[in-house]
């Protein structure tokens, strides 16, 4: 005979698949590992480089831990981590993100608003490369594969969308010299680009690496204020003088009309080129089976 077993979940099992618990345990986790990276570079890295290593290793155990809980608590294979696309797609996304934030500087030295008057030290371009790398995964992993994607299952791509943005924006309003002007542009214009970025190939790279890049060339080369945070000493010496609405005042370029535009289009492309392809996820209530 067969003896009877209990079959019934545990109440850990009930609640791993839920939505919010999962995103509670990849904020904490992500959270963790980010900050153990900051504070290691602070207080014991022996300079750049040494630093840089251990951004890498922060980052190489965000993308690990992120791995484990979403096999752990999903039961599948994590695909939008998936290793081979990894080259090309992270590529690409680092030329997307260099490429786009230079034609924004390129547009603005043609309206005499920003102006590059010498160059600092080369060294700090390797200094810069750490913070850059670090939020790249870390916003990515917290953001898309986490608030985004999480809310698409429960409302769809384009409700996902909507709010994985406005949270995504106003969590920068913390920020030392943030503005409602500067934190509403992201909130759209970097929110969709983004998204798109995902939703274009349903996995994280090309995201990670159009971030990374930007924040980096913002900051360590054009000395751009990132997000409204204090103006670092990038490779550039320069000003950025004009109108709030053009050259993105207190919050940096980002809070600009000129990657509203320039950017936006470029996300709009994207998340047509994405719809095509079949990848918008209709609302619960809509799909079939």
């Amino acid at each position: 005979m067969n003896c009877p077993t209990d079959s019934k979940p545990s109440l850990l099992q009930r609640l791993l698949p839920f939505a919010p618990v999962r995103f509670g345990l990849l904020y904490v986790i992500l959270s963790y590992l980010y900050l153990a990276g900051y504070f290691y570079r602070q207080e014991f890295a022996k300079g750049a480089w040494e630093g840089l290593w251990a951004t890498i290793l922060s980052g190489i155990a965000m993308l690990g831990m992120y791995g484990l809980v979403v096999h752990f608590c999903e039961r599948r294979q994590v695909t939008e981590l998936a290793l081979k696309p990894a080259p090309r797609e992270l590529g690409l996304g680092l030329l997307m993100g260099f490429g786009l934030y230079t034609l924004c500087m390129v547009v603005l030295m043609l309206t005499g608003n920003y102006r590059i008057q010498g160059v600092h030290d080369w060294h700090v371009l390797i200094s810069g490369l750490s913070i850059a790398v670090a939020t790249g995964v870390f916003e990515e992993l917290l953001f898309r594969a986490g608030v985004f994607r999480l809310a698409e299952e429960w409302f769809g791509t384009w409700w996902a969308l909507a709010v994985s943005s406005v949270v995504f924006g106003f969590i920068h309003m913390d920020n030392e010299a943030a503005n409602l002007q500067g934190v509403l542009s992201i909130s759209i214009w970097a929110g969709a680009l983004l998204v798109g970025c995902y939703l274009l190939t349903r996995r994280m790279w090309l995201g990670i690496g159009l971030h990374a890049a930007w924040n980096y060339t913002q900051g360590s080369v054009y000395s751009g204020i990132v997000s409204g945070n204090a103006p670092p000493n990038g490779f550039f010496k320069s000003t950025l003088q004009g109108p709030d609405w053009l050259t993105g005042g207190s919050f940096g370029v980002e809070g600009s009309a000129v990657p509203f535009v320039l950017c936006g289009s470029v996300a709009i492309w994207i998340i047509v080129a994405a719809k095509r392809r079949g990848h918008i996820l209709p609302p619960p209530w809509k799909r079939k089976g």
